[in-house]
């Protein structure tokens, strides 16, 4: 063991920085949203014990339900109107003869846009009197209630959301379609294979473990999405974009109840772990 040691020191000393900031950043709060969620949390007169009190207290309470409904609901539109967008660009952009670095540049600057400028403008697209509403009066339609009507306001933010972040998606995707063999291409065009051909029969098959991989993680994602619906909405309009992260940050930062937001972390936590692992399990069978 000492030799061992001994022969990876330096290896040891290189990663052990990057191992202390994961344990105090990760595993502490961790470790600790367990222990507050067992106990009333009081910053002035100390912490209390109470047991599974908290959890009993967020399970009884009706905003949990609506949250959890939104967020499965959140989480159905995302794979609906944006998990496919960067996967089809990125065949488009491919399958592109000329100007393909300026594509992916111009896909990508919605990602470098800053929240606050993404919020202000999507404010004013979506506004009664915005250019999309503007353009439906001109055709003689109603204007539509994106921010205020329940139908609307999650449909809305999962439009904003796949318009601003599906060019991280889209390289990543481009990457694992520049892996592929240009042999393969060729060859299917000598024997006479047109686009829908080879998109079908080498570019997907050829991406498939990659897709499963961030259809895994974007679920996951997006079960902790809160930003957009505090920052637009705060959970409104009548809670139809209360998500299950933002009932958190309302019960530790509005009620400050800590004890109840770590219980309710608590409870996310093993549900994700499970998702990890069934990510963990998939990935690992593609790979056999």
């Amino acid at each position: 063991m000492y030799q061992v040691v001994k022969r990876h020191l330096w290896g040891y000393l290189f990663i052990l920085p990057a191992a202390v900031i994961f344990g105090l950043f990760l595993w502490t709060p961790i470790v600790k949203g367990f222990v507050y969620s067992l106990y009333h949390v009081d910053f002035m007169k100390g912490n209390v014990f109470v047991g599974f009190d908290n959890y009993v207290k967020v399970l009884r309470d009706p905003d949990i339900g609506r949250a959890v409904k939104n967020t499965l609901y959140y989480m159905f539109l995302g794979l609906v109107i944006g998990f496919w967008v960067p996967i089809v660009f990125a065949i488009a952009i491919s399958e592109l003869r000329r100007f393909q670095g300026f594509v992916r540049i111009a896909a990508y600057l919605p990602n470098v846009l800053p929240v606050v400028v993404l919020y202000g403008l999507w404010r004013w697209i979506f506004d009664p009197v915005g250019p999309i509403n503007a353009v439906l009066s001109k055709l003689g339609f109603e204007p539509v209630p994106f921010m205020t009507d329940t139908s609307w306001s999650m449909v809305s933010l999962v439009f904003m959301e796949t318009w601003q972040q599906f060019g991280g998606a889209l390289l990543i995707y481009l990457a694992g379609l520049l892996s592929i063999p240009r042999d393969w291409y060729e060859a299917a065009e000598i024997d006479g294979a047109g686009v829908w051909q080879r998109i079908r029969y080498i570019t997907l098959p050829s991406i498939k473990s990659l897709i499963l991989l961030l259809l895994i993680l974007q679920i996951i994602s997006t079960s902790q999405g809160y930003q957009s619906q505090y920052a637009m909405l705060d959970g409104g309009p009548n809670k139809a974009t209360l998500t299950y992260v933002l009932l958190i940050v309302k019960y530790a930062f509005t009620s400050q109840d800590y004890g109840a937001a770590s219980a309710l972390g608590v409870l996310m936590f093993f549900v994700l772990s499970g998702l990890a692992l069934v990510q963990s399990r998939l990935t690992g069978r593609e790979g056999a």
